[in-house]
């Protein structure tokens, strides 16, 4: 699982989740706890790298407690409704996509209900599924074949969701990035199911 940029933080963070002990921390809040003071008590980590490590625990923290809809919620200052999350408020992100669905289309209802009803339950920032118009790609060069279909790899301009910006109230994307596409043979034959599994898939990534 890719944590961050810096191999230091991502060193550091996989030897909290080693010290880990599952009787003595035996639910999510207790390894949380034990995973920061393990990272604040890290020597090999400077004060920045500590604040850092901890903010990236935290955001995956916050999506296991969603997830399992689990912890102690607060109010938040900006919609003054209750979320679990810390890092940011579940409720302004999907408030934020909702005011959003008008300024988007896929061209098919099925696939537009399908990621709309996904942002509605959306877990964290960076696993929000959208639909991304071709022209917000660029240097698209063939891969291979396999399958059904046929890979490309390409460059997302913008890049995916990756955090909320609380001051702003808006989603902050990762920036340009190498991407792997697929092109689909009669994708118009596809089967809403078929559309469910993708998506429902994407956005379980995190759990993997």
């Amino acid at each position: 699982m890719s944590l961050g940029k810096n191999k230091l933080i991502n060193n550091a963070i996989n030897r909290a989740y080693a010290l880990l002990d599952y009787n003595d921390h035996n639910d999510m809040h207790k390894r949380h706890e034990f995973q920061k003071q393990t990272l604040l008590d890290d020597e090999s980590l400077t004060e920045n790298e500590k604040s850092e490590a901890i903010r990236i625990i935290t955001k995956l923290y916050d999506e296991e407690k969603i997830v399992y809809n689990e912890g102690t919620k607060r109010i938040c200052k900006n919609c003054n409704q209750k979320c679990l999350a810390t890092t940011y408020c579940e409720l302004c992100v999907r408030n934020y996509l909702k005011a959003k669905f008008s300024n988007w289309t896929s061209g098919n209802d099925m696939i537009n209900n399908l990621i709309q009803e996904c942002q509605m339950k959306t877990l964290a920032p960076h696993l929000i599924p959208e639909w991304i118009p071709y022209n917000n790609f660029k240097n698209i060069k063939y891969l291979a074949k396999g399958g059904f279909s046929e890979i490309y790899t390409g460059n997302w301009i913008n890049g995916h969701f990756i955090e909320w910006d609380s001051k702003e109230q808006q989603l902050k994307r990762y920036g340009e990035q190498i991407v792997v596409l697929k092109k689909l043979e009669n994708v118009e034959n596809a089967s809403q199911n078929w559309f469910e599994e993708e998506i429902t898939f994407k956005n379980k990534q995190y759990m993997e």
